[in-house]
């Protein structure tokens, strides 16, 4: 199969590209510099100029090839205004890529958040939320999702708060990256607080398979993890980086910090049995031994 693959140089994607790759596929990846292109072209795919924002690569894209994953999504949490921009951004990017794709029967491979449920883990069958910060993700990948009833094979990963790979990525990256500009591995409340995690290199089998297999309108837990609390992450940050271990206040962690103060965990079971999914990699735990002081 010949994928369009948007976010090809991620953490994410440069796994997906890899997977895809070394299981017969055939890659084309949005590129937004030349510096991305050189990257893409060095793990053996095409890369296409453009970003999220040029909605007219994107069609080019998707039109050339024989199915689409999408990955692409600004990282920058900085304030709330700007992961709006973000939503809106990708929400558009989303709407094109499918339209492109309506009466093709093509796969559509879309990504979002586990959604999270009081008092219990939150599995494929529970809706995503369309509230709060990053509601707008939602509800343009549901809107993806419908478009099974117009001849697109759209399908969902889920994916946890935290992909990682070599200690790097997710929430638990972001915690990082914030203990090393405080000096302290803060969590905030109690750190009771469960997040689910997945290895890079498992979630990269898992769009494949979802790619190759899912039917159209499905969704998927790419969940290795189902919920590590908190505070034992950043115990295990503090300890590699050598800083104390802390409760912090919420506001530290900016427009995020309600959504980092939520339990969260999800099950991947329904994945695991039908897709015949199984996570080999390190846990969250094990790989943040990784880090480097």
């Amino acid at each position: 199969m010949h994928v369009f693959v948007s976010g090809g140089t991620g953490l994410i994607g440069s796994a997906v590209v890899a997977e895809l790759l070394g299981n017969g596929h055939t890659v084309v990846a949005l590129a937004r510099s030349e510096a991305s292109a050189l990257a893409v072209e060095a793990a053996g795919a095409e890369s296409l100029r453009g970003d999220l924002a040029d909605l007219d690569a994107l069609r080019t894209g998707a039109a050339q090839a024989d199915g689409v994953i999408h990955l692409a999504f600004s990282a920058d949490f900085s304030t709330a205004e700007a992961v709006a921009t973000a939503v809106a951004e990708e929400s558009a990017a989303i709407a094109a890529l499918g339209e492109e794709l309506v009466g093709s029967d093509r796969p559509f491979v879309t990504v979002s958040g586990t959604p999270y449920l009081p008092g219990r883990r939150s599995t494929e069958a529970d809706p995503l939320r369309t509230d709060g910060l990053v509601g707008g993700r939602a509800r343009a990948v549901t809107a993806a999702l419908d478009l099974a009833s117009r001849g697109v094979r759209t399908v969902a990963v889920r994916l946890p708060r935290t992909v990682h790979n070599e200690g790097e990525g997710g929430f638990a990256g972001l915690l990082t990256g914030i203990a090393r500009q405080t000096g302290v591995s803060g969590y905030p409340g109690d750190g009771a607080q469960r997040w689910p995690a997945v290895h890079a290199l498992d979630a990269a089998v898992l769009f494949r398979l979802a790619l190759e297999q899912a039917p159209a309108g499905t969704s998927w837990h790419a969940v290795a993890d189902e919920g590590d609390a908190v505070r034992d992450i950043a115990a295990v940050v503090g300890r590699r980086l050598g800083l104390p271990v802390e409760p912090v206040p919420q506001e530290t962690y900016g427009p995020l910090g309600p959504i980092f103060a939520i339990d969260q965990p999800a099950s991947s079971t329904h994945t695991r049995e039908t897709l015949g999914w199984e996570p080999k990699h390190p846990s969250l735990l094990e790989d943040l031994e990784n880090l480097q002081p």
